[in-house]
């Protein structure tokens, strides 16, 4: 039955893959050409006033601290050391002298796709929905006991879940603000310096999901290409499989949850590894037939303009009227209610962003007055300049976008969710924030060499700091304004599609035979369709936008404002090497070897490796283990804060029988073992706050429940999660238990 199924399970993921590669090759072809051709012409919107970091967070790691992870395979809580890197990835140690000792992570997770869950209601009804008919009943155990009030929770609606929990309020605060900047980053997979494969890509997805009737919005279009298609599968093949394996499942509701999502991931990862094979094979053929497709557009070039604009007239004269009717009666009457709805929230995160740039540069100049003095501004510029990529301090303006709400709009433009707009959005910002800090710190780099004693230089940065302003304000405005245009041509374009499909998509096969065979790889009828029915409505939206930035609506400038040649040499400053304020202002001796160089960095801005590895979207780190490796020393730990610390004192009592397993000979020798790069891909990005409270060592047990039929059908390997389970543990209720370690989690400072 197994064999079976899995076999079924290829075959189908063939064949989608089949026809998304379809829709890949064609589109590729056309992005191509739209690259050349912006290439030659060429249409750049007006300059960016402020400067833009290369290389924003390259070894830094954004975030470290202790939290309990839930292992399912023993049913136990155990303490971890979590680390996130410049990538974004969730990167686990088993405590923080493993991480110390260059060990190999226990597991490494790339959040893409995933929700942050802060409360264990939530996420069973979450549960419950996704295997219909299948709930606990009233006084039985659910799937999953927290044993605080505080936890963490990573859903995904295919892979493994990820539970956590921490002790305080305010540590819950701390890690959802890290975690979100994870999965936020983690979404934005698609690299956007990729001008032919990204929107060849993209408009595939689109393509593929239009002909299967599916227009509007699609939440699960996160993370590299892989990810997104492996999604793209698992959407076609889970109605399917639920079908078939639920009804097979055996046990209390509970343990068939459990079995579910099991099995749910575990076709999750065949499919990915299909996913990955073929995807891979289709760009490097698209990418081998590229240099003769490139040749012929250049040659061609001319030619094939004429012959595009030919088709488009055609289907213009076609399609235009009834588009023009369905744009008046159901798109244009919105448009304006549909921009206050973006913009307000917008508008405020990035007024914040600019309030939170301002302040800290403030406090800074306070404190070279007050306390540091310029011998001070090496550490504090240090600090400042990663400010962008602090997940707490940036919470702020975020949570502004976390407002947007289109409300009746949402259902009447087919919208399934506002967080592909509001992660957008919340990308800009930080981008906003990063450029500003770069752009400050190289005026005040510049001008160092020139100023003597603490008022030039406290002068200098008010200076400076005005100047950076008015830069920031210019292309705020042009940001937000290019960010309303995008997001209502996506809310109304697939609205429009859905409209007009059963008048106009049949009738678009006639217009194949105005396309020269030559070029045919070049034009396609649908996406010149498409182009037709998104000019019937751009006026429309050009228009709204400009309305507001006329009216100044949300401190928005006019397109005529325009800021020409205000620091003519700033962008040559951008160009240099990237400034290391630590090493040229910080009185750092240049015989300072390298291996204390790096120790002394792990305490402040912590470097994990120096090469980005690459990271499935989970992996176990006994796959990274070198036969014989040695495990850490937990070594002696100092002392619990005193806020948790009654607490500790009481689970520590229900630790004994536990602290054999947990603890390692004191002072043992462990041997340095190279791990492998627990890099999570260079696409997962992330970011970090300073010491809080968190709680170490610990295993919690929870009733093991009786192996059911159903789950003979897949049980994760060691290989897989990084755990091993203890033969025979049987756990009791659910208890915290363990050695502590520090519960100082470490800010990377910021």
């Amino acid at each position: 039955c197994l064999t079976w199924l899995c076999s079924s399970l290829a075959e189908r993921t063939g064949k989608v893959l089949g026809e998304f590669c379809q829709c890949y090759k064609e589109q590729y072809g056309v992005a191509l050409f739209n690259s050349v051709r912006y290439e030659i012409e060429g249409n750049g919107g007006p300059q960016a006033q402020l400067l833009h970091r290369k290389v924003p967070l390259e070894d830094h790691v954004i975030y470290s601290g202790n939290l309990f992870q839930y292992i399912e395979e023993n049913k136990k809580w155990r303490n971890r050391f979590c680390v996130v890197p410049h990538n974004y990835g969730l990167v686990l140690y088993e405590n923080k002298l493993a991480y110390e000792r260059d060990l190999p992570p226990r597991v490494l997770v790339n959040s893409a796709g995933y929700k942050i869950l802060t409360s264990v209601e939530r996420y069973l009804e979450l549960v419950n929905s996704s295997l219909p008919g299948v709930t606990p009943k009233s006084g039985h155990s659910p799937i999953l006991k927290c044993p605080t009030d505080f936890p963490l929770i990573l859903w995904h609606p295919y892979a493994r879940h990820y539970y956590f929990c921490v002790m305080t309020g305010k540590e819950q605060e701390k890690w959802r603000a890290v975690f979100q900047d994870c999965v936020r980053h983690c979404n934005n997979g698609i690299s956007e310096d990729s001008k032919v494969e990204a929107p060849a890509f993209t408009d595939a997805i689109r393509m593929y999901r239009q002909a299967k009737e599916q227009y509007g919005t699609w939440d699960m279009l996160c993370g590299n290409e892989t990810q997104v298609l492996s999604n793209l599968v698992m959407e076609e093949l889970l109605p399917e499989l639920r079908t078939t394996i639920g009804p097979r499942l055996k046990g209390k509701a509970p343990e068939r949850q459990r079995t579910w999502i099991q099995i749910s991931d575990a076709v999750y990862r065949m499919v990915y590894e299909q996913t990955k094979a073929q995807y891979d094979a289709v760009t490097a053929k698209c990418e081998q037939e590229r240099p003769q497709m490139e040749s012929t557009i250049r040659t061609d070039m001319d030619q094939i303009i004429t012959s595009k604009e030919h088709l488009a007239s055609k289907i213009r004269a076609f399609i235009l009227p009834k588009a023009e009717v369905c744009v008046r009666n159901h798109v244009q009457p919105y448009i304006s209610s549909i921009l206050e709805a973006l913009m307000t929230p917008t508008s405020q995160g990035f007024a914040e962003a600019r309030e939170v740039f301002f302040k800290e540069v403030t406090d800074m100049n306070m404190n070279i007055v007050n306390e540091g003095g310029v011998e001070k501004l090496a550490e504090y510029m240090e600090k400042l300049s990663h400010l962008a990529f602090h997940p707490v301090k940036m919470q702020s303006c975020y949570e502004k976008m976390e407002q947007l709400k289109l409300e009746g709009l949402q259902q009447r433009f087919d919208v399934s969710s506002t967080s592909v707009f509001k992660q957008r959005a919340q990308i800009h910002m930080r981008q906003q924030m990063d450029d500003a800090l770069y752009t400050f710190e190289t005026l005040l780099h510049q001008d160092l060499g020139k100023l003597q004693g603490k008022d030039d230089v406290c002068k200098s940065i008010q200076r400076i700091l005005e100047r950076v302003l008015k830069k920031f304000d210019y292309d705020s405005s042009t940001v937000r304004k290019k960010f309303f245009r995008e997001a209502l041509l996506q809310i109304t374009i697939p609205f429009l599609l859905k409209k007009l499909a059963p008048t106009c998509k049949g009738e678009l096969a006639k217009f194949q035979e105005l396309i020269f065979e030559d070029f045919a790889s070049f034009i396609l009828v649908e996406n010149t369709y498409e182009e037709v029915v998104l000019q019937s409505v751009m006026k429309d939206i050009m228009q709204a936008v400009k309305e507001a930035a006329v009216q100044r609506k949300h401190n928005l400038y006019r397109d005529s404002m325009v800021m020409h040649n205000s620091d003519p040499n700033l962008h040559l400053l951008g160009e240099g090497v990237p400034i290391d304020w630590a090493e040229e202002h910080g009185g750092q001796s240049e015989a300072e070897p390298a291996t204390e160089k790096r120790r002394r960095a792990k305490q402040v801005v912590s470097v994990i490796q120096d090469d980005e590895g690459v990271l499935p979207y989970e992996v176990g780190a006994e796959v990274l283990l070198q036969p014989g490796s040695p495990k850490p020393d937990p070594g002696a730990p100092p002392s619990s804060p005193d806020g948790v610390e009654k607490i500790r004192e009481v689970l520590a009592k229900e630790s004994l029988g536990d602290e054999v397993e947990e603890q390692l000979t004191n002072g043992a020798e462990v041997p340095h073992t190279t791990p492998a790069s627990p890099a999570p891909r260079a696409d997962v990005p992330s970011e970090a706050e300073v010491s809080h409270a968190t709680p170490a060592s610990p295993a919690l047990g929870a009733e093991t429940p009786s192996p059911s039929a159903g789950s003979t059908c897949y049980q994760p390997s060691d290989k897989e999660t990084g755990e091993v389970s203890p033969p025979g543990s049987e756990c009791s209720a659910p208890q915290l238990t363990g050695t502590p370690e520090s519960g100082e989690g470490v800010q990377t400072a910021f």
